[in-house]
């Protein structure tokens, strides 16, 4: 028996998100007429894109949305970064200033990301403002005929 109010709350992995968005993404784009053979085809492209790049979209899409939460994926990253460029400073500590640079560079890695979405956002509406439009000019064409 079904529980109709129940308090179970599921948590979506991370990167699962991401991995999704992506599908839609290109669903929107190709329309595709067969929908679940179109994703295991795009899932399939993917598995073998991560098999030879060693590269996982999932893992990134995680380390970002872990980052953009509690900013915590990318501590080592930042730390060895850190590092180096403390080290290639002719051997003087300067830590004030590795910190005000990895700040600054959090700044714009943001504000570059938040550029990137609106972007995105904007040709998203003008594919779909261009696909009524057509769709229009076709209805109205099959009208006159």
């Amino acid at each position: 028996m079904s529980i109709p109010f129940s308090n179970t709350h599921y948590r979506i992995p991370q990167g699962f998100g991401n991995l999704l968005e992506g599908l839609t993404r290109e669903i929107l784009r190709e329309q595709p007429e067969n929908i679940p053979a179109f994703a295991a085809a795009y899932f399939e492209n993917l598995l073998e894109k991560r098999e030879k790049t060693n590269f996982d979209p999932a893992e990134w899409g995680a380390k970002v949305e872990d980052r953009f939460y509690n900013n915590h994926a990318f501590k080592e990253q930042e730390q060895s970064v850190q590092e180096k460029s403390q080290t290639s400073v002719k051997g003087e500590d300067i830590p004030g200033n590795a910190v005000e640079l990895n700040e600054d560079k959090e700044k714009e890695e943001f504000a570059a990301v938040k550029i990137q979405a609106a972007f995105r956002g904007h040709v998203a509406r003008e594919e779909v403002k261009k696909m009524k439009s057509d769709k229009v000019k076709d209805e109205t064409e099959d009208e006159m005929e």
